[in-house]
């Protein structure tokens, strides 16, 4: 389960369209397939490339390939859940939850090394050596997707999740954490005195849209983010989007 409401910081609302946050979340490396008639099946690695393509590394002899074998219409239905996990220990780690689902289709052998690569591009993985060894490419031919975050559901169109872009600030903020801690440290003693002294306060994430906090109380958590003064178009303006937040406004 991930966190409740999000509540806001300031009177306007802004926050990344569900779409792209659905991308952002799908990009991450923790997948969970399930595929009709057979159950949980095992997936090695799961990737949405650049084009849109939702694209999965399974065993060669696994559940999924079993049932692409013995389906009479050479497709089978199933859902990827991907799950967004924050970078710190927290009583609730998952952040965010995409369910994709669609069919599985498997990846004709001339379209395989262009997929391979499109994959890597996306998702570096070493399992991407083992395609056509112990390893197969498989497709999910999307249907229905669905975005969970901050306690609701939001449900997704697959064209407009397709033509979505990863947020590129929440791709790279492990490093920004690390590199920027004193200022964001700074930014969450001013959310700690917002919320007050009898709730704990935890840096969530980051996204381009601002700085994302868990606030957990007595009665529950929630997730709030501090937005920025505009969405950043990339990591290059982090830094100076972040030291306005630390020094606008009253202490």
């Amino acid at each position: 389960m991930t966190a409740g409401p999000t509540h806001s910081s300031a009177a306007v609302d802004r926050q990344p369209p569900a779409a792209e946050r659905a991308r952002t979340v799908a990009a991450r490396s923790a997948a969970a397939l399930h595929v009709a008639g057979t159950g949980s099946c095992s997936v090695l690695a799961a990737t949405t490339t650049a084009d849109g393509d939702v694209l999965l590394v399974v065993p060669a002899g696994g559940g999924v390939t079993t049932a692409l074998r013995g389906s009479p219409l050479g497709d089978v239905p199933a859902r990827l859940t991907v799950a967004d996990r924050a970078p710190f220990p927290l009583r609730h780690p998952v952040r965010g939850l995409v369910q994709l689902t669609g069919w599985l289709v498997p990846v004709g052998e001339p379209d395989v090394p262009q997929l391979v690569l499109d994959f890597a591009d996306s998702s570096p993985a070493d399992v991407l050596f083992e395609v056509g060894l112990g390893a197969a490419l498989v497709r999910l031919d999307l249907a229905e997707v669905e975005l969970e975050e901050s306690g609701t559901r939001a449900e997704v169109d697959p064209d407009d999740f397709r033509a979505a872009r990863p947020d590129a600030v929440s791709a790279a903020e492990t490093e920004l954490m690390s590199a920027h801690r004193v200022p964001l440290g700074r930014l969450c003693t001013r959310v700690q005195h917002w919320a007050g002294r009898h709730d704990d306060v935890r840096l969530l994430g980051l996204d381009r849209f601002g700085v994302r906090f868990r606030v957990q109380g007595r009665d529950g958590c929630y997730d709030l983010r501090v937005p920025f003064a505009e969405a950043l178009d990339g990591v290059g303006g982090f830094a100076a989007a972040v030291d306005h937040l630390v020094s606008c406004g009253p202490a």
